[in-house]
């Protein structure tokens, strides 16, 4: 029987290649994101391309609700969720003061809340059964305080916390929690998060195919808690840990100033 795969903001960027690469790899995915002409498209070309099934459903995360509504339709259904690929999510790009708080809410309502949330509904079963796996995307911010994003890094340095602490709850229980946390990677996130100019985005990224490559690789093959992906991105995740945090902060803030 086919594992199922439930895979959030699977319209676009590494939802988007997660999804074609759990189901190139014989999974059946549950395909969730706002916008229904995308999944229906995707939908589509996943069961014509590999032959699995792929469950289409519609849900704005941003809202207070919209897990307990989304979980809830799933299990109306009958599917079981064997693997939760929690990758929605979104930055803000700007100076705290100028910023939009709405937007600002909105992002932790994604990037925090509804994670947990599913990671609370859907982890249960899996404690229950004795066996499943979580992969939350973090990101590099989660490893210091970001000026000029700084609700948006620390969205990023709650998921690797929580995550690294499931990880040692269920590993007895048989459930593995993984934080993938890319660096700068070329999706559409420069774009919503309004980062295009950024000395950060201008000094090279990663293709969204190699991220999850060595995500999946990694997550599936090796069980890895934390998965940095890219050299240079794991020597910079080490070498800030001995370095004082005003000057790890200022360096941040000097790397995501405009060009």
């Amino acid at each position: 029987m086919n594992k199922t795969v439930l895979i959030t903001g699977a319209s676009s960027g590494i939802g988007l290649k997660f999804s074609h690469k759990f189901a190139g790899s014989g999974h059946d995915v549950i395909l969730v994101a706002r916008s229904e002409e995308k999944l229906l498209a995707l939908s589509q070309e996943i069961m014509n391309k590999y032959g699995v099934k792929a469950y289409v459903f519609l849900s704005d995360l941003s809202k207070p609700q919209a897990s307990k509504k989304l979980y809830d339709e799933i299990k109306a259904q009958g599917i079981r969720v064997d693997i939760l690929i929690n990758n929605a999510g979104f930055g803000l790009f700007g100076e705290f003061e100028e910023t939009e708080l709405s937007k600002e809410l909105d992002m932790i309502q994604v990037n925090i809340t509804a994670l947990t949330e599913l990671s609370k509904y859907i982890g249960k079963e899996m404690v229950s059964r004795k066996n499943g796996r979580i992969l939350n995307v973090a990101s590099t911010a989660a490893f210091q305080p970001g000026p000029l994003m700084a609700v948006y890094y620390a969205t990023k340095a709650y998921v690797l916390s929580f995550s690294e602490a499931l990880a040692n709850e269920w590993a007895s229980h048989g459930v593995k929690v993984t934080a993938l946390c890319p660096g700068a990677t070329e999706t559409g996130f420069s774009d919503a998060a309004e980062l295009q100019s950024s000395k950060l985005f201008q000094s090279g990224v990663m293709s969204v195919e190699e991220v999850v490559e060595e995500g999946y690789k990694q997550m599936m093959t090796k069980d890895k808690v934390v998965i940095v992906p890219g050299m240079k991105n794991r020597m910079l995740t080490q070498a800030i840990r001995f370095m004082p945090r005003k000057m790890v902060t200022n360096i941040v803030r000097k790397v995501q100033e405009r060009v």
